[in-house]
C-alpha cells in the first residue's frame, strides 16, 4: 500500500519558476520580493505594517525583546501549544506564566484572568489548528477596570501601550476570520509561521503583522524591528545598492533573521492563490473528512467554522471519544502499519522535560492534557485526493476497531 503522508509542500512549477528567477535575477537575500511580500500580507490581511523574518521563532523574539521583556516580567500563553510559543520567552528571562486551555472560550478567558498579576506585560493566545482565538473576548478582558489597574509599564513602548499587549501566535492561522478581520488585524502583533508544513510555505519563514495603537507609529515599530533583525544596521542590502549609498551606521547590538527574496518568491506565489486555490481546497477536504467520519460515534470532528469565525483549515484536528492515551498512541502505530501517516498537535508544555525541570506540571493544566490525550491529526495538504482521504478514514476506523474492541 503506498504511504500517505502527512503533510507535504506543494512544489509545482509556478514555485520552482519563481525560484529559478530570484536565482537568475541576483537578489537571493533581502531584496524587491521580500519587501513586496511585506507589502502583499499587509494588503491581504488588513495589517498597517508587516516585517517578514527567517521564522515564527526568531520573529516574535525579536519583538520580545525590543518591547523590553525581560527579567522580572511575565508573559501569559497557553499550556496547550507547541514548544516555540513558551521557549522564546524563556529565552528573554521573562518568568512563562501557563494558562489552561478551556473547554469553552469563555473558560479560556478564565483561565487568562486567573493568571494576570502586576508583572503581566504580554499575553499570547495560540490559534491552534488555524481557528482564531476568541480576541474579542481578550480585549473585553483587558478592558475591564481593575484589569487595567494592574498594568505596570516596564518601557518607552510599554507606557505608550498603557495596557497589556496582546501578540497572537497565528503560525496555523494565516487567512483565518474572526467578526470580518483577518488573522494579523486582529492582535496588537501577530506572528505567522511560512514553515514548510503551514498552509502558506517559504519553505522556512515567518512575519509579524502590526496593528497597534497609534500612539506606538506600526512604522516606525517596522523600521526599528528591521534593523534589529539585521546586526542592527542602518541599511539593508537593497539600500546599500543606490549609488554611493555604501556608508552605514551600527544602532544596536542586533541579531540575524531577515528573510531571503529566495523564500519571499515562494511566498508571493503562494499568497496570490491562497483565496482562490488554498483555502477552497482545504476547506473541501476538511469537509470531505467531516462527512466520513461523522457516521462513527467515537469520533469528535473538529469545528472549524462558527457564525463569528472561520479557520484557515490548517489541521484536521480529529479527537478519539472516550480513549486514553497510550490507545491514541496505538491507533496512530496501526495506522502508520497500514501506510498512513497522522500526527499530534499537541504534547502540552509541562510535559517536556525542559519545562518539567523549570516546575512546570501538568497537573495543573487538566484540560491541556484532557485536549491533548485523544487528539489524532490527520493527513491534510494540497495534493491530497478524495480516494486518498476515503483511505485514510477506513485505515483509521479499522485502527480504532483493533485497539478498543
Amino acid at each position: 500500500m503506498p504511504v500517505i503522508p502527512f503533510s507535504p509542500p506543494r512544489i509545482d512549477d509556478k514555485i520552482v519558476d519563481a525560484v529559478n528567477e530570484a536565482l537568475r535575477s541576483g537578489w537571493i537575500t533581502t531584496g524587491p520580493r521580500t519587501k513586496r511580500f511585506e507589502s502583499e500580507i499587509s494588503r491581504y490581511c488588513g495589517a498597517d505594517k508587516t516585517l517578514c523574518l527567517n521564522s515564527w521563532t526568531n520573529a516574535v523574539e525579536l519583538f520580545l525583546r525590543w518591547y523590553g521583556i525581560g527579567p522580572g516580567d511575565e508573559v501569559i500563553v497557553p499550556a496547550y501549544t507547541y514548544a516555540a510559543t513558551g521557549n522564546v520567552v524563556l529565552h528573554t528571562g521573562a518568568k512563562l506564566i501557563l494558562a489552561d486551555s478551556g473547554e469553552t472560550a469563555l473558560a479560556a478567558i478564565e483561565s487568562i484572568r486567573s493568571c494576570i498579576t502586576e508583572r503581566t506585560k504580554v499575553i499570547m493566545p495560540v490559534d491552534i489548528g488555524g481557528v482564531p482565538f476568541d480576541y474579542p473576548g481578550l480585549y473585553s478582558l483587558l478592558d475591564e477596570p481593575d484589569i487595567r489597574s494592574k498594568f505596570v509599564a516596564g518601557s518607552t513602548w510599554q507606557e505608550k501601550m498603557g495596557r497589556i499587549l496582546v501578540l497572537a501566535d497565528a503560525a496555523h492561522s494565516f487567512g483565518a476570520k474572526r467578526e470580518g478581520r483577518l488573522s494579523g488585524a486582529m492582535a496588537d502583533v501577530t506572528g505567522f509561521s511560512f514553515h514548510a508544513v503551514k498552509n502558506l510555505s517559504t519553505a522556512e519563514g515567518g512575519a509579524l503583522s502590526f496593528k497597534l495603537p497609534s500612539a506606538l507609529d506600526s512604522d516606525k515599530v517596522y523600521s526599528e524591528l528591521a534593523i534589529l533583525g539585521l546586526h542592527g544596521q542602518t541599511k539593508d542590502a537593497l539600500s546599500k545598492m543606490q549609488a554611493g549609498a555604501w556608508r552605514y551606521d551600527i544602532i544596536h547590538p542586533g541579531y540575524k533573521c531577515n528573510m531571503t527574496d529566495i523564500q519571499a518568491a515562494l511566498g508571493l506565489v503562494e499568497l496570490e492563490r491562497y483565496e482562490t486555490e488554498t483555502l477552497p481546497r482545504r476547506r473541501a477536504q476538511s469537509l470531505l473528512y467531516d462527512m466520513y467520519l461523522s457516521g462513527f460515534d467515537w469520533a469528535e470532528l473538529p469545528r472549524h467554522e462558527a457564525l463569528d469565525y472561520s479557520s484557515s483549515w490548517h489541521l484536521y484536528m480529529l479527537r478519539i471519544k472516550g480513549i486514553e492515551e497510550s490507545q491514541r498512541d496505538a491507533i496512530i502505530a496501526e495506522c502508520a502499519a497500514n501506510g498512513v501517516s497522522t500526527n499530534v498537535h499537541f504534547v502540552p508544555l509541562p510535559m517536556f522535560t525542559a519545562y518539567r525541570e523549570r516546575g512546570y506540571r501538568i497537573e495543573d493544566s487538566p484540560e491541556a492534557y484532557r485536549q491533548y490525550a485523544n487528539e489524532i491529526s490527520l493527513p491534510l495538504y494540497y495534493d491530497l485526493t478524495g480516494e486518498q482521504i476515503d483511505t485514510v478514514c477506513r485505515v483509521l476506523a479499522a485502527a480504532v476497531e483493533k485497539v478498543c474492541s
